[in-house]
């Protein structure tokens, strides 16, 4: 008898307790989540739901952010980023390569004296010229071949004419490689322009406006120097060797008047590639 009872009161409690839990969740089922007209219905959500999916039936269901949202207003197509500030840049990109056609020098490369043949590659420049059997070739780039401008700047308030600016002119260093027919290994100069070389005052005894850094033999046609091929330099060599080693370049078409066209061909050259550049760059940042 006393466990009949017990077991009618622990019935009773549990019935008691289901009542109490389903009366604390049906508001918040019911009056929050299911009542349209409730004051707490969000219609956002429901709206973003169906920007993001195809229907109801569908089955696909999207992340809560699509990366659509995160695209430009304004797209040319390409995908990319375009801001205030990249019209900004194309703008002034545009007003720059103006300026610079403007002073474009040589609308065409500057011809060399001497029957010196030409190949370009991008920025890489080849001259070749043939002379008695043997094979002249002079190669340089134009990237990092303008020199740092370090004249002290004028007065604070005092801004200089466009005739008062310095000349831009590139001056690379070069390697010159002479190959005899006969010959495995072809003499290779590695030569540059010394800033104290390059103008001569008048009545200045005229010097050599390029030098020889280094000098070296290597194999013919290899595009990189052998560290194990004994190379010379220049800095504690006897002079009456440096001359000979001069001489044997000039001698071969290598001398001033060469240094001289091959300065105005790399600095045309360097303007033309500067130019492309702007060009590429304003593309790119504006995304024709």
């Amino acid at each position: 008898m006393l466990k009949s009872v017990v077991r009618a009161v622990g019935a009773a409690v549990r019935v008691s307790s289901a009542t109490t839990s389903t009366a604390r969740a049906l508001p918040l089922s019911c009056t929050t989540l299911c009542s349209p007209s409730s004051a707490t219905t969000r219609p956002f959500t429901r709206s973003l739901w169906m920007l993001n999916n195809n229907g109801a039936s569908s089955g696909y269901r999207p992340k809560l952010f699509s990366s659509k949202v995160l695209n430009p207003s304004v797209s040319c197509g390409c995908g990319g980023l375009h801001t205030e500030g990249d019209k900004a840049f194309s703008d002034f990109l545009s007003d720059e390569i103006k300026e610079e056609r403007k002073i474009q020098k040589n609308k065409s490369l500057p011809k060399m004296s001497g029957g010196w043949e030409l190949e370009m590659n991008g920025t890489e420049a080849k001259l070749t010229r043939n002379v008695a059997g043997e094979k002249i070739t002079v190669t340089f780039n134009v990237n990092n071949s303008i020199p740092p401008n370090f004249e002290e700047e004028g007065e604070q308030g005092q801004q200089k004419s466009a005739e008062e600016e310095p000349e831009i002119v590139s001056t690379p260093n070069f390697v010159v490689e002479v190959t005899k027919q006969a010959a495995k290994h072809s003499l290779v100069f590695d030569c540059h322009f010394p800033e104290d070389e390059m103008s001569h005052g008048e009545g200045e005894e005229e010097s050599d406006i390029f030098a020889i850094r280094e000098v070296s033999f290597q194999p013919e046609g290899d595009s990189e120097w052998k560290e194990t091929s004994y190379t010379l330099n220049t800095d504690s060599l006897d002079w009456a060797l440096y001359d000979h080693l001069m001489d044997f370049l000039a001698d071969r078409g290598v001398d001033n008047t060469f240094a001289d066209e091959l300065m105005e061909l790399s600095t045309a050259v360097e303007h033309q590639e500067y130019i492309k550049f702007l060009e590429d760059l304003q593309g790119f940042v504006k995304c024709n």
